[in-house]
């Protein structure tokens, strides 16, 4: 499944726009991360636990999009964006949508 942020894949050309798939998932603090982000907020740095926490949450979000991407029969995404939100104190959604598109 080719996953791009641009609106056409070079070398393919764009038979069916099949529509906007999307994933997300939504992730709140762990207690252990809040400790060891507060200690490294004091001696400054890169906070590794958050990073981590944002790949797997990255990562995940596009698995999803892409299930759905291929339960319609696409070969590809095009236009792909993410966006994050808060959805309560200490929880946040990360949402990765495109467009499913089918080629010639």
């Amino acid at each position: 499944m080719i996953v791009v942020n641009t609106e056409t894949v070079p070398g393919h050309e764009v038979a069916e726009a099949l529509g906007v798939v999307r994933g997300s998932t939504i992730r709140a603090k762990h207690i252990g991360r809040d400790i060891m982000a507060g200690l490294r907020n004091v001696v400054g740095g890169e906070v590794k636990e958050y990073t981590e926490m944002l790949t797997e949450t990255r990562n995940e979000s596009v698995h999803r999009m892409k299930e759905e991407a291929r339960a319609l029969g696409a070969d590809a995404v095009v236009n792909v964006r993410f966006a994050t939100s808060q959805v309560m104190a200490g929880a946040a959604e990360l949402l990765v949508y495109g467009t499913a598109v089918r080629f010639r």
